[in-house]
Parts: structure tokens; sequence; C-alpha cells
């Protein structure tokens, strides 16, 4: 099992390095899709990943038509406010391709009509707009390693 973590452009650099840690110590491969907002080599994102960033496996596509080139329709999940289907409700195959948007504005009306039977979401009250991306993608990754024994963790 090879869990992959999409972020399609990506603004918050504290989120991105919070995410690159969770990535790092459950053995996730990052995905970064152009333009983020901000600079890889941004002295925060380091600092919110620092003591891991060696062990982050982590790949960079100049934009969204680039990922999708790249990796096609693969076993890709889109997690998005907008969806009505609950993360949990999905049985996660070996190589699952977990996508989240950007944070203030989520995935995009294309991507949502598009792949809307893969679109979850995370259970919120009615009423709050959403959790923060990095608290969103560690619940995410945390599923899929639970569905899976936690198989190569301690």
């Amino acid at each position: 099992m090879h869990i992959n973590i999409v972020l399609i452009e990506p603004q918050i650099h504290a989120n991105t390095g919070n995410i690159a840690r969770t990535c790092a110590v459950t053995g996730a491969t990052l995905h970064l899709v152009k333009p983020l907002g901000f600079l890889i080599d941004d002295r925060h994102l380091r600092r919110a990943g620092l003591d891991y960033w060696d062990k982050l496996d982590i790949k960079y596509y100049d934009n969204t038509e680039h990922f999708f080139k790249v990796n096609g329709d693969k076993q890709l999940y889109f997690f998005s406010a907008r969806a009505t289907r609950a993360f949990s409700s999905v049985i996660y195959p070996g190589e699952p391709y977990l996508v989240f948007g950007k944070e203030d504005t989520g995935l995009s009306d294309e991507i949502i009509n598009k792949y809307y039977e893969r679109c979850l979401r995370i259970p919120m009250r009615e009423g709050v707009r959403c959790l923060n991306l990095s608290n969103s993608v560690a619940i995410a990754v945390y599923e899929v390693q639970r569905q899976n024994g936690y198989r190569g963790l301690v």
C-alpha cells in the first residue's frame, strides 16, 4: 500500500510544510501542482517539516494538466466540502491518490464536475466552511492507514 497526497495550487506554506511532515512520517508521496502560493525554499515551509525534509518523497507538476498527463486517471479521490459522500465510506485501493484543492477556493468546478462520483467530504457541522487543509490531509491519510492495519507504521 502506498498513499499519494496531491495538493493542487496550495497557497499557504505552513499548511504544505505540515502536510510534508505527515507524508514523511507515514511514507506517503507528496505531489505539488503549481502554481504554488509560496517559494518551495521558503524558510517557513522548511521550518514546518525541517527535520523530515530529507525523508520526503515529493513530485512537482507545472499545472493541473501536467499532473493528469503524468498520472492519468489512476485511483484518484477528490476531497471537497461540496461533496456529499463521506470519506470513510470508501475502501481505498493499494495506491490511492488523495487530491486536495487550494485553501481559499478548494477544487475547481471543472474537477468537481468531471470526477463528482469520486469526490469525498469529511463530515462537519452545518454552517462551518471547512477544516484546515493540513488537518484534512492528516484525517484522510490515517483513514487509509487504518483500513490497511497501519502497515509499515510502528
